[in-house]
């Protein structure tokens, strides 16, 4: 009986292990490089994985909020792709830098040149993106990824505190408090503004490099599952060969 107990706690342990690696890179997400203040610039990477075994991603479309629109938006460049920014009038008055801001980014589209984000890999989109809002605690990415057998996904669901997370989540950039350098805040100046924004395009250029990185995290938790699955079919092994020393045992 005890063999079967713990032959059990193996095989579970295996699953929630799984269960807790998948999450990591199962949807289209975004995620600041450094801080993402209200009222700052940051520059933010929207993570793109391939979920599918037979097809690559080959074009993902970003669409910006209309609520808090943002004055400056700038991709950059990443090798493969070809990034086209949208643009429109703000829903309601927009100043930067003590200017009037008559039209802001609406929508970046990326698409492959090539073969796109293939089977087991993921892809990373940098944006340097500003002066974030200070009236608001997070700022909602409604993302659109198609696959080269034309499949599209949609990741618009906006999730809900207190709620399960919805099948096809959009991405959503947590804002953090304000910071006294940060543009808009109190006592800030366009002087400081601009060598924040700077600062933010600087970290953009190096986001390549990153990218590495970011693979290896999700190797890890690839591996992670991995070794759970291994972990849980070692336990179910070693409580059948206890069970069958035990039968022997009797029989004898």
């Amino acid at each position: 009986m005890k063999a079967s107990r713990i032959a059990a706690a193996g095989a579970v342990s295996g699953i929630a292990v799984l269960a807790l690696s998948a999450p990591a890179f199962a949807h289209v997400s975004v995620q600041p490089e450094g801080p993402a203040a209200k009222g700052g610039y940051a520059v933010v990477d929207f993570k793109v994985p391939n979920e599918r075994d037979n097809a690559s991603t080959t074009k993902l479309e970003v669409n910006f909020p209309t609520d808090h629109p943002l004055a400056s938006v700038m991709p950059q460049p990443v090798p493969g792709w070809k990034a086209e920014v949208t643009k429109g009038k703000p829903a309601k008055p927009l100043e930067s830098h003590g200017k009037q801001i008559t039209e802001v980014v609406t929508k970046v589209t990326w698409t492959a040149d090539g073969k796109g984000v293939e089977p087991g890999y993921f892809q990373k989109f940098p944006v340097s993106v500003g002066a974030l809002p200070e009236d608001a605690d997070q700022l909602v990415f409604k993302a659109i990824q198609t696959y080269s057998d034309k499949e599209v996904v949609r990741w618009i669901e906006v999730p809900q505190e207190g709620q399960e997370e919805p099948e096809t989540p959009a991405p959503v950039l947590k804002l953090s408090a304000a910071e006294d350098d940060a543009h808009g805040a109190s006592g800030s100046s366009d002087a400081k503004a601009d060598d924040t924004e700077a600062a933010a395009q600087n970290t953009a250029a190096d986001a390549s490099s990153d990218s590495g990185s970011g693979n290896g995290s999700d190797t890890t938790a690839r591996v992670l599952g991995i070794v759970g699955i291994v972990v849980g079919a070692a336990g179910v092994g070693y409580g059948v060969l206890a069970g069958r020393r035990r039968d022997s045992g009797a029989a004898a």
